[in-house]
């Protein structure tokens, strides 16, 4: 079948003075984006004029961790109805989750991690009694963690956020990805670094992206900066101890292919992912989360009732985004690198979608 082709300098023009809009702003960073529509052959890429094309991608890295959880799936090393203590040591996991009395650290899934429905409180962005918070934290002045701290901030600072499986219920936790490195790790008696480069960076040649630790922290200076509103921030040691739930830097195009991957089977069987889009539960509106993904489902009445597809995959705090629109088999990867503002990501990305879907719509419906 003859397949059909967009007008691509039309869309490209309407892309490229959109984007640009965006990057003339005086609250976003260096924006990097790229877009493709793999079955019509096209696809297009923006870069701030002078930009390093690397960034943080934060916690669009939950994609890369969901993908080896499933690889290890599929392997049958790993099944996601198991407790997480069957692949870790169990005081790895006590006290994890005390709540009301009630200690439930000990049945809590491997499932439940994925789709943070174990409850679990969220070392991260969580407020402690004090109110302060390790994202306030290091937002004001840049200090690392390990992973024992995590687990210390959840147990003894912060409280869980209901009973692990609870129906209908999902708490947006770092502390679940840092478990889901651990399990990762143990299964595969290396670092999650090393099991991510082997698993996923070098099958699929991901030349420009790689897992931001210690020992290179001197390239911090080579990756785009974060802004936090209008001020620049430096945090190399804290981007180096989020590991599993946050520590990948990338880049836009390199994004697109891991995206493909993820979405296409070549990653994990296909199967997989519509069990993992089985349910999902309400994160931060409109954000919903199934089984390690993200869906972005605008409801009409923010769009002044403009049908917005739904898109799923994941985004992250520093305005990095990498999401699939299924209706029209397009791919969007890329950011704003900016933290506080974090709905301007969000807005972009629509404009980029609604702007390829009309530019499709008019050339030839699917």
């Amino acid at each position: 079948m003859k397949s059909h082709t967009v007008n691509i300098p039309q869309l490209e023009k309407t892309l490229d003075e959109l984007i640009a809009k965006y990057d003339a702003r005086s609250d976003t960073g260096q924006v990097m984006f790229a877009l493709a529509l793999p079955r019509r052959n096209w696809s297009w890429k923006y870069s701030s004029p002078g930009s390093t094309d690397h960034y943080f991608i934060a916690s669009a890295t939950k994609l890369y961790v969901t993908a080896l959880i499933m690889q290890l799936r599929h392997e049958g090393r790993l099944d996601l109805d198991a407790p997480a203590t069957r692949y870790l040591d169990p005081s790895i996991m006590d006290g994890i989750h005390l709540l009301r009395g009630v200690d439930s650290s000990r049945t809590i899934t491997v499932l439940q991690l994925l789709a943070h429905t174990s409850g679990i409180a969220d070392y991260f962005e969580q407020p402690r009694s004090d109110g302060s918070s390790q994202y306030r934290k290091c937002m004001s002045h840049d200090f690392g963690w390990s992973f024992d701290d995590v687990l210390h901030i959840t147990r003894e600072q912060l409280t869980p956020g209901f009973a692990p499986g609870s129906p209908g219920k999902a708490f947006y936790s770092d502390t679940n990805y840092q478990l889901l490195g651990a399990i990762i790790e143990s299964l595969e008696e290396m670092s999650y670094e090393q099991v991510l480069l082997r698993r996923i960076i070098e099958p699929l040649d991901l030349a420009q992206t790689y897992p931001f630790t210690n020992e290179i922290i001197k390239r911090y200076r080579d990756v785009a900066p974060m802004y936090f509103g209008k001020r620049a921030i430096s945090i190399p040691r804290a981007m180096a101890s989020v590991r599993a739930d946050g520590g990948i830097v990338s880049t836009a195009s390199d994004g697109i292919i891991f995206l493909q991957a993820f979405m296409t089977g070549k990653l994990f069987p296909a199967s997989f992912l519509q069990e993992m889009q089985r349910t999902w539960n309400p994160i931060f509106p409109p954000l919903e989360y199934g089984v390690g993904l993200m869906r972005f489902l605008l409801p009409r009445y923010y769009t002044l009732f403009m049908e917005v597809p739904p898109m799923i995959g994941h985004s992250g705090a520093s305005g990095a985004l990498l999401f699939y629109v299924p209706t029209c088999d397009l791919y969007i990867s890329g950011t704003v690198n900016q933290i506080k503002k974090r709905s301007l990501s969000y807005n972009l990305m629509v404009r980029l979608v609604m702007a390829c879907m009309g530019e499709i719509k008019r050339v030839s419906p699917f």
